[in-house]
């Protein structure tokens, strides 16, 4: 599946979600989020509409590497 180009900050952070994600704060327009899921894992998201393409790249390579798997496997986990 193809990496979506309209998705928002918040979007994002919802959808990973389903990977043990959650909000746990937020300073200006950035959410850093958190998982618990293999190990202790945070990341920043920009709450920008829509994520630039390569910064919603970045992200993604950063939570599949955590995850262990590709980032087209990640993709297809959060946006089928």
């Amino acid at each position: 599946m193809k990496t979506p180009r309209d998705i928002t900050g918040a979007e994002l952070a919802k959808k990973l979600g389903k990977l043990g994600y959650e909000i746990t704060r937020q300073t200006g327009s950035h959410l850093r989020i958190t998982t618990y899921q293999n190990g202790e894992h945070h990341a920043t998201i920009p709450n920008h509409n829509p994520l630039k393409i390569g910064t919603l790249s970045g992200i993604l390579d950063d939570i599949a590497n955590h995850f262990q798997m590709n980032k087209s496997e990640l993709v297809d986990i959060l946006f089928s």
